[in-house]
């Protein structure tokens, strides 16, 4: 199947922050139950406006995966569970580094299948901090594309 990049209205921003809720459950194990708390109303209230915000829907028209770029790093790229695997990652993933000259991307360590997935599609780890953004434990690798392989 072949997806299309849509945008994303405000009115969609809750839906979107179930998506990004279901996909973290099923791949940050990593995370305690009060960090996905602290995070859903950030990421509702502030977030989502501060990046391009596109998204790729089904056939009936409900955002199935979604994506954020700031100054060329990928903020957010977050799959629903039921859809991971069919290659709505890859398709945003193109769209950020062709559209939106995403170059960067900041990855969970402990997440390791988004490690290896961008490390699939050309970014290299080139620094790594001890603690994430809000300055939780959560060693984060910062990720830079070295060679855009187009899989």
């Amino acid at each position: 199947m072949i997806y299309e990049v849509d945008k994303i209205d405000k009115t969609e921003y809750k839906e979107v922050v179930d998506i990004w809720e279901a996909s973290v459950r099923a791949t940050h194990h990593f995370l305690k139950e009060e960090d996905i708390e602290y995070f859903k109303p950030l990421i509702l209230n502030h977030y989502l406006d501060a990046v391009d915000l596109k998204c790729v829907r089904n056939s009936n028209k409900n955002i199935i995966g979604f994506l954020g770029v700031a100054n060329q790093n990928i903020e957010m790229l977050f799959i629903h569970p039921k859809y991971r695997g069919k290659k709505i990652g890859k398709t945003l993933l193109d769209y950020s580094t062709e559209n939106l000259s995403a170059t960067k991307v900041d990855v969970n360590e402990q997440n390791e299948q988004a490690v290896g997935f961008y490390q699939y599609y050309g970014f290299e780890t080139i620094s790594r901090s001890e603690l994430d953004a809000s300055g939780k434990p959560y060693p984060i690798l910062h990720m830079e594309l070295k060679n855009n392989l187009k899989k």
